[in-house]
């Protein structure tokens, strides 16, 4: 009889044999290595540099009245001395005193603060009432000019569409009702123009339609012009270079 074969087996533990892993060194990307500079600067032609990109424009925002003016309070208080006449072709402004006896180094600063209202009847009161000053200011207009500046850029300053055209044509009148006028404005430039500048190009766009509104003159655009133009011919020999200092894209009215 045949005898049967044993076969054994011998059962040992796997050993993985495992590499000692190297320690991995963190390198930088070449990006995050390089330095951001200013344009047009002398570091940009630096090694390792990259020029910033320009700033992100805002979004454009119409300022609303923190608080009320002073023209509000002393309207609410019954000190001024205007009142409405309700008629068929519209609401109109009628002065209680003599318009030529009014004290002009108080009422007209006031009535020009106003000119930031965008609510009936304040805006109503004070548009009216500064056309009204102006129309029969004369002389007693200048010695007030130094007090008219700041409630001017406060208006402009609003970003508030109507209110800028509104304020632009009250320039205009402003620097026409007399001759010294225009000249005393010029030192004032830096305070009224920046607005000029950053809404000159501001027109309207109404492509092949028709813009219905024209006759109301509202296009912030063309007022700005208009503006520019009256103050350098009613400013002086100053005027043109002081308006070309804010408004770099303005051009002579004389040359062309």
């Amino acid at each position: 009889m045949a005898k049967s074969a044993s076969f054994l087996f011998e059962v040992r533990p796997l050993t993985a044999t495992v590499r000692s892993a190297k320690p991995v060194r963190s390198v930088k990307s070449a990006s995050a290595a390089m330095r951001p500079v200013p344009a047009f600067s002398i570091e940009s032609l630096q090694k390792n540099t990259y020029v910033m990109g320009p700033p992100k424009a805002q979004k454009q925002r119409y300022m609303i009245q923190p608080k009320a003016t002073s023209f509000r309070m002393y309207y609410e208080r019954g000190d001024l001395p205007i009142k409405m006449e309700y008629l068929t072709g519209g609401d109109k402004i009628a002065w209680t005193v003599d318009i030529d006896k009014l004290d002009y180094g108080l009422y007209l600063p006031l009535f020009f603060d106003g000119l930031s209202e965008t609510r009936h009847p304040y805006k109503t009161y004070a548009r009216q009432g500064v056309q009204d000053l102006l129309s029969h200011g004369g002389d007693k207009i200048y010695p007030v000019i130094p007090q008219l500046i700041i409630p001017i850029k406060n208006a402009l300053n609003t970003r508030n569409v109507e209110v800028m055209c509104v304020t632009l044509k009250i320039i205009q009148q402003l620097v026409m009702s007399s001759d010294l006028i225009g000249p005393a404005l010029v030192p004032f430039y830096r305070q009224l123009l920046p607005m000029f500048n950053a809404y000159k190009v501001k027109n309207i766009n109404s492509g092949d339609a028709i813009d219905y509104g024209q006759k109301n003159n509202m296009n912030v655009g063309d007022l700005i012009d208009e503006t520019l133009q009256v103050l350098e011919r009613h400013g002086g020999e100053d005027a043109f270079i002081n308006i070309k200092y804010m408004v770099p894209t303005y051009e002579s009215c004389y040359l062309n």
